[in-house]
């Protein structure tokens, strides 16, 4: 993975960090509770939404539920303002968090306390197609290939932590999302 993408060390805060008592601050009783609630309807299906907004140039405001506008833009090399990431890096970022939040959640349901947790993702594409605007010859349109190196340390051993990997790669909604078909639809209001 590149050096450009590292993360400076940090002090274990939130959900890494335990609180007065040592123990891990997500609740337990609260994971059991979202458990039990998924297996009485497991065909539940939860829409979500996000209003995109131009701003100038490429960057664009995010509304999402009730908060603070989540802001995208594109680098100088792509013709933004480079004030925050562009769409790609930003999917990326959705998949580390979601592979990120079910290790941590796996690990809390199976007693596991995380001491380290860090996610390193690199992702191929082909840009010259500019939107379409630039080269549209054939070639593919998007991520070709996603690396993720997952950093965890847990009080257990690396195998477990390995195959808690796998069995969150198979469970986490953005992964899916990544690697398999999803029905789209865009049209105009």
């Amino acid at each position: 993975m590149s050096d450009s993408a590292t993360a400076p060390a940090t002090a274990l805060t939130g959900c890494l960090a335990p609180d007065t008592d040592g123990l891990d601050p997500i609740s337990k009783e609260g994971l059991e509770a979202l458990i039990a609630s998924g297996k009485a309807d497991p065909k539940a299906v939860k829409t979500l939404k996000c209003k995109t907004v131009a701003e100038g140039r490429f960057r664009h405001a995010n509304y999402i539920r009730d908060l603070q506008p989540y802001i995208v833009d594109e680098p100088p090399g792509l013709l933004g303002d480079d004030t925050a990431p562009n769409p790609s890096e930003a999917s990326l970022a959705a998949l580390g968090s979601c592979v990120a939040v079910g290790l941590h959640a796996n690990a809390v349901a199976r007693g596991i306390k995380v001491q380290k947790l860090e996610l390193e993702l690199e992702g191929d594409l082909n840009i010259t197609a500019v939107w379409g605007t630039g080269d549209v010859s054939e070639k593919p349109v998007g991520f070709t290939d996603v690396r993720i190196v997952v950093d965890m340390e847990g009080d257990c051993p690396k195998e477990e932590i390995d195959a808690l990997v796998q069995h969150v790669i198979q469970w986490s909604p953005v992964f899916n999302t990544f690697s398999r078909p999803v029905n789209m639809v865009a049209e105009t209001k």
